[in-house]
């Protein structure tokens, strides 16, 4: 809370718009404006005098957004703006706004109760949303009510919104988007009808009626997704013919200036991926590339784009993930690079690790490739060359952000809270894989030697270990409590190379949870003395989760307790995208899913395992902890379950978040046998 987020260059770069709340005890974000003609700030919409109840009676399709970018704050979450006008529309108390900052006016759109997913005509002129399972269009300056552009009265039919599997693994939270003429809008039809439908009850409230989700299991149905051009001004529509039955994902849409309605697909193995030009007018497609791999395609933000005379892409490439053009590399050899950022025909400015712990901001045009940030740390950016948003943070220094223009240079100033602890870490590389470890020790005085805690994530798509200390606060807390507290990436992780990542492949198990006792093992030999490695606990959520679980399952000779928040326990329960890519298709490999499965190992349980789980999960649903928990009964396993009521797989409560880690630490010390003592918890 407080932290200046979500930023956007609007205007031609006049201004930059950002969200923030006004300081660490506020959940409620305002949408500021900073201008780059003066470097002033000035809140653009407060969203306590716009709306009297600023959470209203949120779209059941907004909270699955907030959930699925796991959003916890309140007030303004999200916000569209124009490519030419300076306007932003937002939902917001269950109703659809649109601010002009050059007249300083916000008007409501009137008939746009339930509004879902604004987006803003390259004009500014109109906007168009999303109301239950139809999307409507109105005048942006709210002079007529919003009309229904196009619905369907069919069961399980969406029209304008993301499936499930794109909003949670491709990154696509969006269904509609709007020509370069504002005269056409490319909308996505997404048909759940042959998509396993899950409950999800709440156990403490009896009388509500369990929520259905529609849920793709790994092996299962996904929806039936897509393309339809439809003419603004009579709602005549033309679909997009393309082989859905060999590409049913569709990963991405852009419909740029100058450039024609473009979409990016996957086969369901995600060993192909192509990017299509439609004629609009016809809805014919024509492949332009094709990405292969013998593993999977990598989807990697801000990619497929046009550039010149040619198509950019960032893909594996030899033992590293390069920035291609046309399929030859225009990135350094040493570079792994992340995203691109912005680009024009002269310049590409992207983001890119050659320490996998870092992440550097680079530019690559007519004088080859150039460094823009300096020292170790983490940078994130976005906007164009003209102004540039970039947050930067280090292990010496908390995130800056700054807004570029030219040679001037303005500070977003945070509004968060100064941490309670400072992290004090350690890197190592541990292990024959040199996996890259951070350790911490308490800030506090203990007696030596200490037990050892492994708080990991583990798995694919995420990294811990960074050079940024916001990334070992809670770390540092759990350390202080009297732990020598271990974090590892190991294989599967990014920012290592296309091999690194492909060893789990066919098993998410057994190659990560090797890295851990690794770093276990190096860590009780650089500080033997220090610690105690007969005293070993491990937690984590999710994938995290997960791990943990497995760890004393398989290994209790190393690991004596563990603390599994929602954690996968059969990933034949866990959504198609992301386990058939490194698991494949349960029907033509299904001995990955049953040699990854706790609930095959349920009896090998010999310590202490804590199992914690929100019912209302729609991501990790709670049967996985419950089955998971039936097989450890079955087997005459101890161990201990938390269910939390109404909690999905955040825990954006903070009262409940706080408690969690409190019975988290109360349960390691009971089951680590003798803790040492200190005055200073």
């Amino acid at each position: 809370m407080g932290v200046p987020r979500d930023f956007g260059v609007v205007g031609g770069g006049s201004h930059v718009l950002f969200l923030r709340s006004s300081g660490p005890d506020d959940p409620v974000n305002a949408l500021w404006a900073l201008d780059t003609s003066t470097g002033a700030e000035r809140v653009v919409v407060d969203p306590r005098e716009l709306a009297k109840d600023i959470d209203g009676e949120m779209p059941a399709a907004e909270r699955a957004r907030r959930e699925r970018v796991r959003e916890s704050a309140a007030g303004i979450t999200s916000y569209a703006t124009s490519n030419k006008e300076l306007k932003v529309a937002f939902p917001l108390g269950g109703e659809l706004f649109v601010a002009d900052l050059v007249n300083e006016t916000c008007v409501t759109i009137e008939n746009s109760t339930g509004a879902f997913d604004p987006r803003l005509s390259g004009d500014g002129q109109l906007v168009s949303f999303v109301v239950d399972n139809s999307l409507r269009v109105a005048p942006a300056d709210g002079s007529t009510p919003a009309a229904t552009l196009i619905a369907e009265d069919t069961a399980g039919v969406s029209w304008g919104s993301a499936e499930f599997v794109a909003a949670e693994e491709m990154r696509r939270n969006r269904g509609h988007w709007w020509d370069p003429t504002s005269r056409k809008l490319a909308v996505a039809r997404v048909d759940l009808a042959d998509v396993n439908v899950w409950h999800i009850s709440a156990p403490n409230e009896p009388t509500d009626t369990p929520r259905a989700i529609s849920y793709p299991a790994a092996g299962t149905n996904n929806a039936d997704v897509k393309m339809c051009v439809i003419d603004v001004s009579d709602a005549s529509q033309v679909e997009v013919d393309w082989d859905r039955q060999s590409y049913p994902y569709l990963v991405d849409v852009t419909w740029g200036d100058n450039e024609p309605l473009t979409l990016t697909v996957q086969t369901r193995d995600q060993r192909s991926m192509k990017i299509l030009e439609v004629q609009a007018d016809t809805g014919e497609t024509v492949a332009v590339t094709e990405i292969v791999d013998s593993d999977w395609v990598e989807i990697v933000p801000g990619t497929p784009r046009r550039w010149r005379d040619g198509w950019l892409t960032i893909q594996e490439h030899g033992a590293t993930r390069a920035l291609l053009h046309n399929g030859a590399p225009i990135s350094p050899p040493d570079q792994w690079v992340r995203s691109v950022v912005d680009l024009d025909e002269t310049t590409i400015t992207y983001t890119a690790s050659v320490d996998p712990t870092t992440i550097e901001l680079w530019s690559y045009g007519e004088d080859g490739n150039k460094l823009h940030s300096d020292g170790d740390g983490i940078t994130y950016a976005n906007g164009s060359h003209s102004v540039l948003v970039t947050q930067r943070s280090s292990m010496d220094q908390a995130t800056t952000t700054t807004v570029g223009k030219g040679d001037d240079q303005w500070v977003i100033d945070s509004f968060a809270a100064v941490p309670l602890v400072e992290p004090e870490v350690r890197f190592h590389q541990t292990g024959p894989s040199q996996s890259h470890t951070a350790v911490l020790f308490p800030t506090v005085d203990f007696k030596d030697p200490l037990p050892i805690l492994l708080d990991p994530y583990g798995g694919p798509h995420a990294q811990r270990v960074m050079k940024s200390r916001n990334s070992y606060l809670l770390s540092q807390w759990f350390a202080n409590q009297g732990f020598c507290v271990v974090i590892t990436d190991g294989p599967g992780t990014p920012g290592r190379g296309n091999g690194w990542e492909r060893m789990i492949r066919g098993d998410v198990a057994t190659p990560i949870l090797q890295a851990q006792i690794e770093a276990l093992q190096a860590v009780g030999e650089l500080y033997s003395g220090k610690v105690d490695p007969s005293r070993v606990g491990i937690r984590g959520w999710s994938f995290g989760g997960y791990l943990a679980a497995l760890a004393v399952i398989r290994r209790p000779d190393l690991f004596h307790a563990a603390v599994a928040g929602a954690p996968v326990t059969d990933w034949r329960l866990y959504d198609t995208h992301y386990t058939e890519r490194y698991l494949g298709h349960p029907d033509l490999e299904p001995d990955n899913y049953k040699n990854t499965s706790l609930l095959e190992e349920a009896e090998k349980l010999q310590r202490p395992l804590m199992l914690i789980h929100g019912l209302a999960d729609d991501n990790v649903v709670a049967a996985h902890t419950l089955q998971l928990s039936a097989a450890l009964l079955a087997a005459g396993r101890s161990h201990e379950v938390l269910p939390l009521s109404n909690t999905t797989h955040m825990t954006p409560q903070e009262e409940v978040a706080e408690n969690i880690l409190l019975l988290q630490v109360d349960f390691l010390k009971r089951n680590l046998a003798t803790m040492p003592v200190s005055d200073n918890i």
